[in-house]
């Protein structure tokens, strides 16, 4: 499966965005998937997941009440709908999937990444 992020930008603290992830390839609704944030200086870390028929979804504490995945297999796209950001979340974000019908919050579970795409809070 390929992937393709988008939606990042620059916004100031309290806004909101949408991330999409764009998937080809191979039948999208038969993969987990998860997005992760990689910050300058730090390590890539789990942001949230979500199964394979959306079915269960996972949050880092960080991003708990605050951001909310969802997928659309029929249009093979994943969202990461963000609010109330603040700085602390300016990253670079990645999408990933994996066949396992498990949501994981580590990367090296996940075979398939997207690009990612820049997001930047301002305080």
């Amino acid at each position: 499966v390929q992937l393709q992020a988008s939606g990042g930008g620059l916004v100031q603290a309290g806004g909101s965005l949408r991330l999409s992830c764009a998937a080809s390839g191979r039948t999208f609704g038969a993969y987990t998937m998860g997005w992760f944030r990689q910050a300058p200086g730090k390590e890539r870390e789990f942001v949230a997941g979500i199964s394979w028929s959306a079915g269960s979804t996972s949050y880092a504490d960080s991003v708990k009440g605050r951001f909310t995945i969802s997928r659309d297999n029929a249009k093979n796209t994943l969202y990461l709908q963000m609010n109330s950001l603040r700085p602390e979340d300016t990253a670079v974000y990645y999408c990933a999937a994996r066949l396992n019908r498990l949501i994981s919050v580590l990367t090296t579970q996940y075979r398939y990444w997207g690009q990612g795409t820049q997001v930047t809070v301002s305080s």
